[in-house]
């Protein structure tokens, strides 16, 4: 079932998550909702804060890109109280976007390489690394479970001139 997006401004979104205790039913079908959802979005990653359930969980669904023709399909990969290990030092600009801050695009600044320790939906602890673009939606993802949002890391000028659209996106998709 696809699920409704928590959008800027709503309080979710600047939340520290609870660590998931269990892998049950509850988590599973949360986790093909996410799928769902973060399909019909076109996203390539989602986090639980973005549908409203303040949980240290998210999905990626990278596609790879083997030239400017082919796109292969992303495989779903599930991370269950994820924690970053290690950072390169070296870093790498990259334009992100976010399905809770629509029509906003941005270049950010993250390291080249990251590795993450998480549990599968198995219940199967791992340690990875990725590099370049799925460094950079993995470090997007887990920054949600952190109440960061990825323009929090855009320069202060930059953030000072997207004020009017933040505005905008919070005013349109606000309950109030």
């Amino acid at each position: 079932m696809k699920l409704p997006l928590a959008y800027f401004g709503d309080p979710v979104l600047r939340k520290k998550t609870a660590p998931v205790e269990d892998i049950n039913d509850t988590i599973r079908q949360l986790i093909i909702d996410m799928t769902e959802t973060m399909e019909a979005n076109d996203g390539c990653g989602l986090a639980a804060p973005q549908v409203h359930q303040s949980l240290a969980l998210f999905i990626t669904c990278i596609p790879r890109y083997v030239d400017d023709d082919t796109v292969l399909p992303g495989k779903l990969k599930v991370f269950i109280n994820p924690k970053i290990v290690a950072y390169s030092p070296e870093t790498w600009e990259c334009q992100e976007g976010c399905l809770s801050i629509p029509g906003i695009r941005e270049t950010v600044s993250r390291p080249l390489k990251v590795t993450i320790q998480a549990t599968d939906l198995e219940g199967n602890p791992f340690i990875e690394e990725f590099v370049g673009f799925d460094a950079h939606v993995v470090m997007h993802e887990n920054d949600h479970i952190n109440g960061v949002l990825y323009i929090d890391r855009l320069p202060p000028r930059r953030k000072k001139e997207l004020e009017q659209h933040l505005k905008a996106i919070k005013k349109k998709y606000s309950k109030n």
